[in-house]
């Protein structure tokens, strides 16, 4: 094997990263040639006056020379470096070429921190509790992408960039989608140097102690997040006090946000001619828009009774349509009003459903409608009967799982409670997973057959079937 070092003096500035990358692939080529099957490359070289190339950089060029000089399946990449952290990183080396990696950072923290975390752990405990995680993480990611081995995902370069500009993605990650363009290879190359400062400088502060992070939650004087304490606080109380100028409030928050780039629609500005002006009368009105509305499929028991029960009446009262997931929907929500008894004033969500099921109540309005119009189906057929089909405007083949392609539907047994377990016909207490794939759907005429069936519980009822797009 041979050593690649991706470390370069940082007194040569941002304009070094492109010699040192030059050089670290001629290394390559020449290592392969002198008979090396294993090209390490690491940037354990870092030092106060070393600073490294991103391994991910690094490695993607070297792989994409390795390629195009016809060598690249005569030798082994392996990554050791110290910012693969979380699997996504792994990922990504794994997408660019690296046939393993060594997180060796990840690993030392993890022996000096193993005596802090909970539970009796060994150092070597915890680091292969660490690894089995990062192994599954990458079983998960690849299963998505219908990969089934890591050497057909490893080179595979499933990803698309964000703000990389084209000249840097062709020369260092050809082949690799950027449709906004973005930041160059010295940008990158700033970049590593400002960290490298922050690490090995004079900060009194930062001496001591590591910087405030924030990249999972928000941070004072950390990494930017849409949903700061402000927005969130100004959300809560315009949904509590049903306050619209608090609302208004959120929402110039949010909008706000978007336009300090974090978002790619806050990149984007409509261009207006007032000349061009059509009359609103010329245009569907909004009232008519918002009926072709539906909510995404979330199942009670996923959600809280009163948050799926929100979600039918705020649809209803605008004439769009609410989903209710794979978890059955209890039928005092509707069964009244198909015998043609509306809701009355002075009517509450405790009073249509029960005390017992509901702990926040909720006043309702005359002519107000608990009903969710789509009704799913699902591979476990939870709380599917015919009066639930037949109350349905639409009924949905759920044939796959939308927001986790791949795993299906779980619900942990804490979440089972008596009132769950009643409507979803199971027992309270015990974990309900409803699998992947369909298992009445092997084949066109399956399928076919399963909309026959609802079509002869509820012929009034529209099927749709749900696909992972």
């Amino acid at each position: 094997s041979a050593t690649l070092d991706i470390t370069y003096p940082a007194s040569w500035g941002r304009e070094g990263v492109e010699a040192k990358l030059a050089s670290l692939c001629a290394e390559a080529v020449d290592a392969i040639k002198g008979g090396n099957n294993i090209l390490i490359i690491s940037d354990r070289g870092v030092s106060p006056t070393q600073v490294a190339i991103p391994a991910l950089l690094a490695l993607s060029a070297i792989h994409q020379h390795l390629v195009r000089e016809g060598l690249r399946t005569t030798a082994g990449l392996v990554v050791e470096t110290g910012t693969a952290r979380e699997v996504h990183h792994f990922a990504v080396l794994a997408g660019y070429g690296a046939e393993a990696v060594h997180p060796y950072l990840a690993m030392e923290t993890l022996q000096a921190l193993h005596k802090e975390l909970p539970g009796d752990l060994s150092a070597d405990k915890a680091i292969y509790n660490y690894i089995k995680a990062v192994g599954k993480g990458l079983s998960k990611i690849m299963s998505k992408m219908g990969v089934s081995t890591y050497m057909s995902y490893c080179g595979a370069q499933l990803f698309e960039a964000i703000g990389i500009n084209t000249e840097t993605v062709n020369k260092y990650f050809t082949g690799t989608p950027s449709r906004v363009q973005g930041i160059g290879i010295f940008e990158i190359a700033e970049e590593a140097l400002r960290m490298h400062k922050a690490a090995f400088g004079n900060d009194p502060v930062l001496a001591t102690m590591l910087d405030a992070g924030g990249e999972y939650a928000w941070r004072a004087r950390g990494e930017e997040h849409m949903w700061t304490p402000d927005a969130i606080a100004k959300l809560q109380h315009s949904t509590r006090a049903n306050n619209w100028n608090t609302y208004k409030e959120y929402a110039q928050i949010i909008n706000d946000q978007t336009k300090r780039q974090m978002t790619l629609r806050g990149l984007f500005e409509f261009k207006i001619d007032p000349a061009k002006a059509i009359s609103i009368d010329e245009v569907e009105p909004a009232s008519e828009i918002v009926k072709r509305f539906a909510t995404g499929a979330m199942s009670l028991g996923s959600i809280s009774t009163e948050a799926h029960a929100t979600l039918a009446v705020a649809m209803n009262r605008i004439g769009g349509k609410s989903n209710t997931g794979e978890g059955g929907e209890d039928a005092a929500r509707y069964r009244n009003e198909l015998k043609g008894i509306p809701i009355k004033k002075g009517e509450s969500l405790k009073s249509v459903i029960g005390a017992k099921e509901v702990e926040v109540d909720m006043p309702l309005e005359a002519g107000d409608s608990l009903r969710s119009k789509i009704k799913q189906v699902a591979s476990g057929r939870f709380g599917v009967t015919a009066e639930y089909l037949h109350s349905a405007d639409q009924i949905q083949i759920k044939m796959a799982q939308g927001a986790k392609p791949g795993e299906g539907g779980q619900l942990p047994g804490g979440k089972v409670s008596d009132y769950i377990g009643k409507l979803r016909h199971s027992v309270p207490g015990v974990g309900l997973i409803s699998p992947p794939p369909h298992h009445d759907i092997y084949s066109i005429e399956d399928l076919a057959q399963l909309i026959h069936d609802l079509k002869n519980v509820a012929p009034h009822s529209d099927i749709s079937v749900k696909l992972v797009s």
